[in-house]
């Protein structure tokens, strides 16, 4: 008879159970600097896709 997935005892072994993440107070700001940071990304990625087409037909 196969004994598998029985723990005979033992402690369970793998992934550790981790804590769900507590709110801080800073979390309305980091999600405001998220968003700038995307902002800023999209618009570097558009200027510099603009100046690449612009260099490339001119």
């Amino acid at each position: 008879m196969s004994l598998i997935g029985s723990n005979h005892g033992r402690s369970r072994r793998g992934a550790t159970r981790r804590r769900s993440p507590t709110r801080h107070r800073r979390a309305g700001f980091d999600r405001w600097l998220d968003r700038a940071v995307d902002v800023a990304v999209i618009t570097a990625l558009l200027v510099g896709g603009v100046a690449l087409l612009l260099n490339l037909l001119l």
